[in-house]
Formats: structure tokens, C-alpha cells, sequence
């Protein structure tokens, strides 16, 4: 078995543009550097957004680009009930707790707030109210102890290993599920990079402080510490980051106007 295992963990929300062939073509060249394998996964928990055509979209702009992956494809709309089993766990073990407040009451806040009172909490399920579950930092400290100020991982750069330490400023209590999803976002990534046996993450910077929080819910669960990098987001002419909210040009758009995947890497910068 390779030493080196690595994802591409695109979101089906809409068309690939050009910094996901960026994030693409680091991902594919730090494997081959490393001899190692690049898993494809498709994180399609965002119920609301993702499509199934944008997945067959992202299988057929990555063909084109010329990279390849290992079947079958990790399609996470389809393992809800294994990130649900998760959740649960944490819960019973006093790891998570319902939260009927918003991101906007959170900030406002200033603070961790904690769970809700149960007296406010039984009224709020009563009149039906969207709750999500949140991983409480307070909790993990107590149940890792003396661990918890000595948590770390380790980032790659430009290839020297450094072992950074868990930033407290980083750890807020963060949502591992909503009541319309059985999965969110850090849960569900932390755990099919369990799952799927990776080593290695390579990510947009915009990413950078995610490994704090993910290293609290690897630690809680026993799940290995894999080793991070980020790169550079590459931006447009008015120094703006691709985005899909943007519309930002689809890799599609630019191969119906004849360009070549090299005329692309040239674009980018990387040929």
C-alpha cells in the first residue's frame, strides 16, 4: 500500500472553474512527487445546492484535464447513515449538544454559548425549530484532559514537516450536523479521511485553520492525524478569488471556446 494517499473533495454546487483545476493540478502533482495516489471525492452533503448533474460535470472536466482516480468514487450523499452513527456517538457521550441559535446569534454573542437550558431547549423542539448539533469544546477538554493543551498537527511546507500546535483562538463549538443533514462540513471530511486511509491533505489556504478543529474531532473519535498543506488561491484580474457565487468562468466555457488543457496550465501559471 502507498505511503502517500490524497483527495480531491470537490462540492457538486456548480461548474468547476480555474482555481479548482489550480487546487486540482496541485493535488495530482504533489502525488506524483510523492509516488502516492489521489482518491476522488464528491462532498455532496449540502442537500439544498448540490446536483447531480454538477457531479457529472466534475467527472467530466477532470477526465479532460487529464487526471485520473481510482473507482469508486466516495459519493457522500450516499453514507449519511455512517456520519449520522458519528453524531450520535458524541452525543451519548456528552460530546455534542443541540443548538437552536444561529451563526449571527453566535457572533453577536462573542462566545461559546453552550448548550441551551433543557427547559428552552424542549420548547424550542416543540414549535418545530431548525436545530443544528455542535461539538462542545468544553466537553473535549474535559474528556481529553491534560491532552487537550498538548493537541498538534503537522503541516508540510514546501517540504519540511512542522508540527503546529492546536490554537485556542481557532476552537469554537462547531457543527457537526443540522437537523435537515445528517453531516456537516468538518465531521463528514475528518471522517473519510479516516475512512478512506488519506496521509495527506492538499487545500486553498482559505482552508488554513481548518486543521484545529478537525484535530480536536480526531482526537475525541482516535482517528489518525493526517499531514496538511495549503496553497496559494490564484485570483482574477481585479485580484478576487474564483468563486462559484461569482460565476466565475467555468472550466466548460473555456473548452467550448477551444482551449487545450495546456493552453489552461499555461493560463495558470504552472506549465
Amino acid at each position: 500500500m502507498t505511503e502517500f494517499v490524497t483527495r480531491f473533495a470537490p462540492s457538486p454546487t456548480g461548474r468547476l472553474h480555474l482555481g479548482h483545476a489550480y487546487s486540482a493540478w496541485q493535488v495530482w502533482q504533489a502525488a506524483e512527487r510523492a509516488g502516492g495516489l489521489v482518491l476522488l471525492r464528491i462532498e455532496d452533503i449540502d442537500t439544498t445546492r448540490c446536483r447531480p448533474e454538477f457531479t457529472q460535470n466534475i467527472l467530466e472536466d477532470l477526465a479532460w484535464l487529464g487526471f485520473e482516480w481510482p473507482e469508486p468514487v466516495r459519493i457522500q450523499s450516499q453514507h449519511f447513515d455512517t456520519y449520522a452513527e458519528t453524531v450520535a456517538d458524541l452525543a451519548e457521550r456528552g460530546l455534542a449538544y443541540r443548538c437552536f441559535r444561529s451563526r449571527s446569534d453566535l457572533q453577536v454573542a462573542g462566545a461559546r454559548l453552550g448548550p441551551l437550558p433543557k427547559h428552552e431547549e424542549t420548547r424550542n423542539l416543540d414549535a418545530g425549530l431548525p436545530f443544528a448539533w455542535r461539538l462542545s469544546m468544553d466537553a473535549a477538554r474535559q474528556a481529553l484532559g491534560e491532552a487537550f493543551s498538548q493537541l498538534s498537527f503537522t503541516v508540510d511546507n514546501g517540504g519540511h514537516e512542522i508540527v503546529t500546535p492546536v490554537r485556542e483562538d481557532k476552537l469554537d463549538d462547531f457543527i457537526i450536523a443540522r437537523k435537515d443533514s445528517p453531516s456537516a462540513y468538518h465531521l463528514a471530511a475528518t471522517q473519510d479521511d479516516q475512512l478512506q486511509g488519506i496521509t495527506h491533505i492538499i487545500r486553498g489556504e482559505d482552508l488554513i485553520d481548518a486543521p484545529h478543529v478537525q484535530t480536536v474531532l480526531q482526537a475525541l473519535m482516535g482517528w489518525r492525524r493526517p499531514v496538511y498543506s495549503h496553497h496559494k488561491l490564484i485570483v482574477d484580474h481585479e485580484g478576487k478569488r474564483f468563486s462559484k457565487r461569482d460565476r466565475s468562468i467555468a472550466l466548460h466555457e473555456l473548452r467550448a471556446a477551444g482551449l487545450t488543457p495546456d493552453d489552461l496550465w499555461k493560463r495558470l501559471g504552472v506549465a
